[in-house]
């Protein structure tokens, strides 16, 4: 059975609110690194001196995100790819690897919400855009960087599931699927990396307390989503050395919602 674990995790600031650097010289992937929830996740890396890659699709959410770093933005490298094309994300990874010399972290956070039409009314081309977004771009990116990650016998991998992986509302098919698909790899890919070095977990979102998420349900009480700055805590936490102990688990982060 699917292991499912709920922790609390705290970080420390410094006098001047600044994160306490324990990802100093680390390096960073972020995948789709300049949306609502990879956004966060990339700021809280840079604030505590990780060198972080972005992966985005408009150049202008990366204009958004450097400067948004402020006096980190020289620890940010962004790069416009299609993470589901092999291809591109192999150059991408020996470009990295090419500049850095390693790779710490993988936290995959591309991923599209489709729903409100039934199973036999779904377009096929809706269909395979869900399993493209939200299942091969996670095959894609770790079949890329695992073999990266072994070499030096460490780093953490962080897919970016859902909680409809478990709870699978109507109208919500294709979603629904291949979140569920995508904990299923992560948990098989664990058990592969056993006694490694290189661990692997999924989180469990719900909601998000997305700009893009608002617009879609203006009515919604925004104060009951969690927010992206609350989840790229406990993602940090997961890629760092006190969860160490942690591996093939998938973490609900979506509070009371």
């Amino acid at each position: 059975m699917r292991r499912q674990v709920n922790f609390r995790a705290n970080s420390t600031s410094n006098e001047k609110g600044q994160m306490n650097g324990r990802f100093a010289g680390k390096v960073v992937l972020v995948a789709g690194g300049t949306g609502g929830l990879g956004r966060a996740v990339s700021i809280a890396f840079l604030q505590e001196r990780a060198k972080v890659v972005v992966t985005y699709r408009k150049e202008e959410e990366f204009v958004a995100l450097k400067n948004a770093a402020g006096p980190h933005a020289s620890l940010l490298r962004g790069h416009q790819v299609d993470v589901t094309n092999e291809s591109a994300v192999r150059q991408l990874i020996e470009r990295v690897l090419g500049e850095h010399g390693r790779l710490d972290a993988l936290v995959n956070a591309v991923g599209a919400y489709a729903g409100g039409v039934k199973l036999w009314e779904l377009e096929p081309s809706v269909f395979e855009l869900m399993l493209a977004l939200n299942l091969r771009s996670g095959y894609v990116l770790s079949r890329t960087v695992v073999p990266a990650m072994l070499k030096e016998g460490s780093g953490a991998i962080i897919n970016v599931a859902s909680k409809a992986a478990f709870d699978h509302a109507g109208g919500a098919a294709a979603y629904a699927a291949s979140k569920a698909a995508a904990v299923a790899m992560m948990d098989s890919l664990a058990e592969d990396l056993k006694g490694t070095g290189v661990r692997v977990n999924s989180i469990l979102p719900s909601i998000i307390d997305t700009e893009a998420n608002r617009k879609a349900m203006p009515i919604a009480d925004f104060a009951k989503w969690p927010k992206p700055e609350e989840i790229a805590r406990v993602i940090l936490f997961l890629c760092s050395e006190d969860a160490k102990v942690i591996h093939g688990a998938a973490i609900p982060v979506y509070g009371n919602t």
